[in-house]
């Protein structure tokens, strides 16, 4: 039989456009695939999204569970003798604060000496601090330069540091040695240059004498060794910038904490809105949200309505409706704000309680105990995903599968119809000849 080389030529007929059109059926084989592909990759898309309102609800619960956050002061001054910061153990009064005296360190050079790179001698420089630590900083002849000897001492790290400085005199270099800390604690009380003393001496003339900080809060007087006063007041650090005045007051910061409920009731509502989107249904339509039945997002929701409603703190305050945050029909949270501000104000106590409890028991713990399962690694959410990507790596060998098949049948129907053509050309061929047969024998009969 003969060969065609292309389909079609033999028989005239369009064999290669119904082959085309054959392998476009059968590759309707694979849209189902790529359709159930598309929902689970959807699906876990979805996932993402709770994921993400999960997160945001665990962070503000996180916030309600310390119990820094409803003990929090916040402080205001006027005057510029000092900055003030205020931590958790901070409680609400009125200081007032006079600084008298900044506290500094102790220095005092040495006589000059002409060349920095000169070696000096070998020796053995002792360095006593007025709290009576010493330091022995061990001077090599080679390595004795008034460099050397600057680079040691600060090596040494004995609360002494050194620098050069050049005065312009015909011997303009000069070792300085200062306490690496303010007050008198920390001051230089003695230097001994052991064998380098007839190279170095103090030059008593630029002496400056530490001296600690003074102040006084509320007419109490207060010494203090640096200029960071810690705990003068209660809670607060005093940073002293310059003698003068300074009124401080301390309040508690109600508006933090009230921000943190409403931060916690904006974030469950973001998350209703969230699983509401993926498992909604419209009747009219016949939409569907990807979640619609859904196991995983089922007990995600029967869990946060369960921690939404259980209250064990015996407490003044024992249900979030006592503090103004109540569940509509909905499935959301209203804050009454004025109920939450009264509650704040009168009784940070009593919502300490009810949000940390023991730091076990308390509303925001259980809560957090309740969302953790759900968003870590391994949890509910991740569970659900894996389940979701396996069975995408499912239907992709499906794919590889079906693809495999058709290639196979549009291979049969293209050797077939190449069968057929070359049938077809020679029955043609065939056809033609006898024609020409039956003329030739007709015009020798003399038939028309």
């Amino acid at each position: 039989m003969a060969s065609i080389s292309s389909l079609g030529i033999g028989s005239g007929l369009d064999l290669s456009g119904l082959l085309d059109q054959l392998e476009s059926a059968e590759r309707q084989k694979l849209t189902p695939i790529v359709a159930q592909q598309n929902k689970q990759q959807a699906k876990i898309s979805s996932f993402g999204l709770l994921d993400s309102a999960l997160d945001q609800l665990n962070s503000a619960v996180a916030k309600l569970a310390s119990p820094d956050l409803f003990s929090t002061v916040k402080a205001s001054s006027s005057g510029d003798a000092a900055t003030v910061t205020a931590d958790a153990e901070a409680l609400p009064g009125t200081f007032q604060v006079e600084v008298q005296q900044l506290a500094r360190g102790y220095s005092i050079a040495t006589a000059g000496v002409a060349d920095r790179e000169a070696d000096l001698g070998a020796g053995v420089i002792t360095l006593t601090l007025a709290s009576g630590d010493t330091a022995d900083i061990d001077i090599d002849a080679d390595n004795s330069s008034l460099e050397d000897i600057r680079d040691a001492i600060n090596a040494a790290d004995a609360g002494v540091s050194a620098s050069l400085v050049n005065d312009g005199s015909g011997s303009p270099w000069r070792l300085v040695l200062a306490s690496s800390e303010t007050g008198s604690e920390a001051a230089i009380a003695a230097v001994d240059f052991g064998a380098l003393a007839g190279s170095l001496s103090l030059d008593a003339g630029t002496e400056v004498a530490a001296r600690n900080a003074e102040l006084s809060v509320n007419g109490i007087a207060i010494q203090s060794q640096s200029n960071s006063v810690a705990d003068a007041i209660q809670g607060v650090t005093l940073n002293l910038a310059e003698t003068g005045s300074l009124e401080l007051e301390l309040e508690r910061d109600s508006e933090k904490a009230s921000n943190a409920v409403q931060g916690f009731v904006n974030s469950y509502n973001a998350l209703q809105k969230t699983i509401g989107s993926l498992s909604s249904y419209n009747s009219d339509t016949g939409s569907a949200g990807m979640l619609l039945g859904n196991n995983t997002l089922r007990s995600i929701e029967t869990r946060l309505r369960d921690g939404m409603s259980t209250v064990e703190n015996s407490g003044a305050l024992g249900m979030l409706s006592d503090i103004g945050v109540s569940l509509q029909l909905d499935g959301t949270l209203s804050l009454d704000s004025d109920r939450l501000d009264e509650v704040v104000a009168a009784q940070p106590g009593d919502l300490a309680a009810f949000f940390t409890g023991d730091g076990e028991n308390g509303f925001a713990n259980r809560l957090a105990d309740l969302i953790d399962p759900m968003v870590q690694d391994g949890g509910l959410i991740d569970s659900a995903t894996d389940a979701l990507d396996d069975s995408i790596d499912a239907l992709g060998l499906r794919y590889e599968r079906m693809e495999q098949s058709i290639a196979a049948t549009v291979s049969r129907y293209r050797s077939q119809f190449s069968q057929l053509d070359s049938l077809i050309a020679t029955m043609n061929s065939t056809s033609s000849y006898l024609t020409q047969q039956f003329d030739m024998m007709n015009a020798q009969l003399g038939r028309k």
